[in-house]
């Protein structure tokens, strides 16, 4: 009976160092941004589709939350929230990062001069990592309706092009989310946030804009 007992315990041992293995060859893809980014009331946000269409070999964590600014100076900055550390400590590979939405507000726009200095400031922050992540600049959806502050032409003429020049700047990919969504506000529930339709739309286009060849030699180096 002893006998069976450790053998018992000792498959148990194996099957947690398994499954331990297989967790911390997982692909970490960090959804940074803000309510559309988060998904509130969605039936499956954004990232949620995203996971489904990378599949096991990715593990995709949303780090969205609703209302947040790049801005430093913005009403309600990502920079002061937890979710922003947290994204940081899990050491992700891969950064999705959809922020600028808020930030077009007449309030966050006040300190305009200041938006590119801190994104760029923030994409410097997840280049630090030592996991040596893939950043992605996502551009910001049109706003088909004003709503809150936010303001389309703000978007479409200034956010856009200044997170271009960012992504020029340090090195970078941009994810276009603004031209897919263009003459689409079926894909919207408010004129600013996607809906499930939308959400899944969106994961899409993330998924397009992925490397798939150069993570998957990733995820097998990591194995």
């Amino acid at each position: 009976m002893k006998s069976k007992g450790l053998s018992l315990l000792a498959l148990c041992c194996l099957l947690l160092l398994a499954f331990g293995a297989q967790a911390q060859n997982k692909i970490k893809v960090a959804c940074v941004g803000n309510s559309i980014t988060e998904g509130a009331g969605l039936t499956q946000p954004y990232p949620a589709a995203l996971q489904q269409l990378l599949g096991q070999a990715y593990e995709v964590r949303n780090f969205g939350l609703g209302g947040r600014t790049l801005l430093k100076k913005g009403n309600r900055p990502y920079w002061q929230e937890d979710k922003y550390q947290e994204a940081l400590a899990w050491q992700p590979d891969i950064v999705i990062i959809k922020l600028g939405t808020n930030d077009s507000k007449p309030q966050n726009w006040a300190f305009k001069d200041e938006f590119k200095p801190d994104y760029l400031a923030f994409v410097r922050s997840f280049k630090a990592l030592a996991s040596k992540p893939k950043i992605y600049l996502a551009l910001p959806l049109p706003a088909f309706e004003e709503k809150w502050g936010i303001t389309g032409s703000i978007i479409q003429d200034e956010i856009v092009p200044a997170i271009k020049d960012v992504a020029r700047q340090t090195k970078v990919k941009t994810i276009d989310l603004y031209t897919p969504f263009v003459g689409k506000p079926h894909l919207t529930y408010d004129g600013i946030h996607p809906n499930d339709e939308g959400a899944a739309y969106l994961a899409t286009q993330v998924f397009k804009a992925l490397p798939k060849k150069k993570v998957n030699q990733k995820a097998s180096a990591h194995r």
